[in-house]
């Protein structure tokens, strides 16, 4: 009898019933509600989860984001100057230019142009 092998780890059942989600949950739940045509930044994300020093965590969340589900839009997260810094660790070196460029997100010399006006803030954005 073949067993199945587990692929995620279980998360942990807090005493009140609730279920702890892991900071990666967090983080593939926030990029989810990123509005196509808008970009936003590693250190947004970890601020907007509290955890304003951990951009390169968020980072490392999104290098493995291509396997989960629901899809994660990874291509909308770029760097605090609006680089495309994380673009080597998609299938092809200018695949994320041109899921951008799909949404009318333009990007010249691996930069976002009009950043500012493409940004778009968790906080503001998902303030309760």
């Amino acid at each position: 009898m073949a067993t199945k092998k587990i692929t995620e780890k279980p998360r942990v059942v807090m005493p009140d019933g609730s279920r702890e989600i892991s900071f990666f949950d967090q983080v593939y739940d926030v990029v989810r509600q990123i509005p196509k045509g808008r970009v936003t930044s590693y250190g947004a994300i970890a601020r907007f989860l509290g955890s304003g020093k951990s951009a390169r965590m968020v980072g490392w969340a999104l290098n493995g984001a291509s396997a989960i589900k629901p899809k994660v839009p990874a291509h909308r997260v770029v760097n605090s100057a609006g680089l495309l810094s994380g673009k080597a660790h998609f299938a092809t070196p200018t695949l994320m230019e041109e899921l951008l460029a799909k949404e009318k997100i333009k990007v010249l010399n691996e930069k976002i142009v009009d950043f500012d006006k493409k940004f778009w803030d968790p906080a503001a954005e998902l303030a309760l």
